[in-house]
């Protein structure tokens, strides 16, 4: 087994830890560890919230989930000899829920968790039709997940990191706080916002002095968004076998990562729309010198995806088109083209007796694919969704003898404000 450089005791909570990580970006956030190029190691993760979501049959804690708390990182790790300019070349050696602990009051032991997030509190991709907030629990056994809120369903995960990245420069930290102040002083008042700013309460920043903490919590930003260092992509092929290439923007790169997901669906379309987990990753690192500018990598990672993706053959795909669902028509926007889709897909779902959350949790969780089937035809973009038949217990193929319907009696747990 590799070194393992951040260990977290699931008894203690993140911000007790021996080492302690981080849930903002900033340049000045102390390395916990270094390696060397070559190097192997293991790396404990935390889900996302900390312990905050549960193993019951509540959503209230999706609905109140502290968003200022996350993502809980392990890290930053630097790379000895990475200096600005450089590519950062990450392998994705094994990942996993928490070792040897299939039991317990943490995501990871043996269990994750889909929510559907209130328009209130972060809201999803779907929030206009889905303003509460639902939960579903999943159980693991090996590399499969089932639900006790979704029957009828079980399917192997892919396992992956759903956030990883290197610290930005003071400048590519400043130009982020700009554009995301100036797009949210389009709408200040929108729910849910159109960005997150700087938010100094709740920030954990691990060895950052105490006489700085107040000035760059203030600064960092947070961890929400996917950016130009990469950060919570959510792209469920990085996984065992996946290499990626990273930007270095600091001395020592930098690197962090965690809100290791058990499975995902292209999109993340419910915000937490992953199975969410703690767990482990063991990873390998090495330098390309000048990288960026020899490859033209000047922002955003590349990578190569991972090579043990479940091996589904069979799919039934969902189109769907840029056209509001009041019949407006939108010129070649693909976002909607891909929301539309996915509610064709809830919308068939619920011909066999899924309730249309039950539909939306599913196709966040399991391993959908979703496609950009048509950018240049206007006025319509076509998006697709295509998901695995082999996942249900029944033929959810059309058919003449008209469609199973599921056991009744299993609803995914609500909660709305009042």
């Amino acid at each position: 087994m590799p070194e393992l450089i951040f260990p977290l005791d699931s008894k203690k909570k993140f911000t007790d830890q021996a080492k302690i990580g981080h849930n903002r970006w900033h340049p000045e956030i102390p390395p916990v560890a270094r390696v060397k190029p070559g190097d192997s190691f293991r790396v404990d993760c935390r889900e996302w919230f900390d312990g905050a979501i549960h193993n019951d049959d509540s959503a209230e804690d999706i609905r109140d989930a502290p968003l200022k708390t996350v993502h809980a990182l392990s890290g930053p790790f630097a790379v000895e000899g990475a200096e600005p300019g450089d590519l950062l070349v990450v392998d994705i050696l094994d990942l996993g829920p928490i070792p040897q602990e299939d039991s317990g009051p943490l995501a990871g032991q043996g269990w994750g968790y889909t929510g559907i997030f209130p328009t209130k509190n972060g809201g999803g991709f779907l929030t206009e039709q889905f303003p509460d907030a639902y939960k579903a629990i999943w159980d693991f056994s090996g590399q499969v997940a089932t639900s006790r809120h979704i029957p009828a369903v079980s399917f192997t995960g892919i396992t992956h990191p759903g956030l990883m990245g290197t610290a930005p420069s003071p400048a590519l930290l400043s130009k982020w706080n700009a554009r995301e102040a100036a797009l949210i002083a389009t709408d200040p008042q929108r729910v849910p916002p159109l960005a997150l700013p700087p938010e100094p309460q709740d920030a954990i920043l691990g060895a950052v002095p105490s006489s700085e903490f107040d000035r760059v919590a203030s600064e960092a930003a947070r961890t929400a968004p996917p950016r130009e260092n990469g950060g919570n992509q959510d792209i469920k092929n990085l996984t065992r076998g996946s290499r990626i290439f990273y930007p270095v923007f600091v001395s020592g790169a930098n690197l962090s990562l965690g809100d290791l997901h058990f499975s995902q669906g292209d999109g993340e379309i419910t915000f937490c729309g992953a199975i969410e987990m703690g767990g482990f990753i063991d990873l390998r690192v090495e330098v390309i010198k000048g990288g960026m500018e020899t490859y033209r990598v000047g922002e955003n990672a590349i990578f190569m995806p991972g090579r043990t993706d479940p091996q589904y053959s069979e799919w039934l795909a969902f189109s769907g088109v840029s056209v509001t669902l009041d019949g407006e028509q939108r010129y070649l926007d693909s976002q909607l083209s891909y929301q539309r889709a996915c509610l064709h897909a809830i919308d068939y779902l619920t011909a066999f007796g899924y309730s249309p959350e039950q539909a939306y949790l599913l196709l966040g969780a399991a391993p959908i694919e979703g496609r950009l089937s048509g950018v240049v035809d206007i006025p319509n973009s076509c998006a697709t969704v295509y998901l695995p038949t082999a996942i249900f217990d029944f033929d959810v193929r059309p058919g003449a003898s008209g469609p199973f319907r599921i056991p009744q009696g299993t609803s995914a747990p609500r909660a709305s404000f009042n």
